[in-house]
C-alpha cells in the first residue's frame, strides 16, 4: 500500500473538513451557498491554472476527444454535487445532508467494481459500514424525531452520487493525464458551470463593499478547494477508488471536531463514538495483513 497516497487522501479530507470556518464567515456577510461555490471555483480555477501555466504549460494540453472526462469531473461532479448538496441543506438539516452525502463511498465501491473490476472485500464492506454509522452518529441523527421527506432523500442521494462520480471520472482522466492537468481542467469546467448559478453581479458587489471578504474567498478557494482536490486526485492515482472514497470520510470527523472546539457545538457520547468509528474505519483500511477478508 502506498503510504504517501493514503496520507494525501486523508489530508484532502482534513482540508475539506475545515470548510465550515470559511462558509460561516462568507454566509454571515450575505453570500448564498451557490455564490460561495462560485467564489471557490473562481479562486481555484484562476490560481491553479496560472501556476500550471507558469510551471508546466505542457500539462494544459489535452485532446478534444477527452473533454468528456473533464466535463464529468468539473460539471457533472463539482457543479451538480453543489446544487444537490445545497438543496438538501436548504430543505432539511445540515446533519441530514452530511449523512446522505456520505453514501458516496457505496456508489464508488459499486461503480468501481463494475467499471474497473475492483474487488469488494470484507474489509472494505466493514470499513464502509463503520464510516456510515460514524457519520450518522457525528451528525446527531440517532434519537431524534426528524423524518426525511422523499424529495430530500432524492437530492441527498443525488449529492452522494455526484460526489462519487468525481472519483470515477477522475480515474479515467488519470489514465491519460497528470494530476495537475486533471485538477486544472476540473476547476475550469467547474467555473464555467458555476457562473450561471452563482449570481456573479451580486457577488462582485458584495465583495467590493466588504474587502475583508476577499481574504475569506481566497481561503475557501485555496484551503478548501485547490489543496484538497489536488491531494485527493494525486492519492486516487495511486490507490483503489473504493479505498480512497472511504478514507476521505475523515472530512465529517474534522468538521465535527471544528464544530465542537471552534463553534462550541455539543460533544455528547454518541458523537464521540461516531468519531471513533470513522477513525476505526481508516485504521482498518490501513492495517497490513496477508489476505483481504
Amino acid at each position: 500500500m502506498n503510504r504517501n497516497a493514503t496520507a494525501s487522501v486523508l489530508l484532502a479530507g482534513v482540508f475539506w473538513g475545515t470548510i465550515s470556518i470559511f462558509v460561516k464567515a462568507l454566509s454571515a456577510a450575505g453570500l448564498s451557498s451557490l455564490e460561495i461555490s462560485l467564489v471557490r471555483m473562481i479562486v481555484a480555477a484562476v490560481s491553479f491554472t496560472a501556476v500550471v501555466a507558469l510551471r508546466s504549460p505542457e500539462k494544459l494540453k489535452i485532446r478534444p476527444k477527452d473533454l468528456w472526462m473533464f466535463l464529468g469531473t468539473g460539471i457533472v461532479s463539482v457543479v451538480l454535487f453543489n446544487v444537490f448538496y445545497f438543496s438538501t441543506i436548504v430543505n432539511s438539516q445540515a446533519s441530514v445532508a452530511v449523512v446522505l452525502l456520505y453514501t458516496s463511498p457505496i456508489f464508488v465501491m459499486l461503480l468501481s467494481a463494475v467499471i474497473f473490476q475492483e474487488k469488494i472485500t470484507g474489509r472494505k464492506v466493514l470499513a464502509l459500514g463503520m464510516t456510515f454509522a460514524g457519520c450518522v452518529l457525528v451528525a446527531g441523527l440517532i434519537g431524534g424525531s426528524y423524518s426525511i421527506p422523499p424529495t430530500v432523500l432524492l437530492t441527498g442521494l443525488g449529492s452522494g452520487l455526484f460526489y462519487a462520480l468525481y472519483t470515477i471520472f477522475g480515474r479515467f482522466a488519470l489514465e491519460k493525464y497528470d494530476t495537475m492537468t486533471v485538477t486544472a481542467y476540473t476547476f475550469l469546467f467547474g467555473l464555467l458551470g458555476s457562473l450561471p448559478l452563482g449570481q456573479p453581479l451580486h457577488l462582485a458587489q458584495t465583495m467590493t463593499a466588504q474587502p475583508a471578504l476577499i481574504l475569506w474567498g481566497i481561503g475557501v478557494g485555496i484551503v478548501c478547494t485547490v489543496l484538497p482536490y489536488f491531494c485527493y486526485t494525486w492519492g486516487l492515482e495511486r490507490m483503489e477508488s473504493g479505498r480512497a472514497a472511504i478514507l476521505v470520510a475523515v472530512e465529517p470527523l474534522v468538521g465535527a471536531v471544528i464544530g465542537m472546539t471552534v463553534f462550541h457545538e455539543s460533544h455528547d457520547l454518541l458523537k464521540l463514538i461516531g468519531i471513533a468509528l470513522i477513525l476505526g474505519a481508516i485504521i482498518l483500511l490501513n492495517l497490513k495483513c496477508r489476505q483481504e477478508a
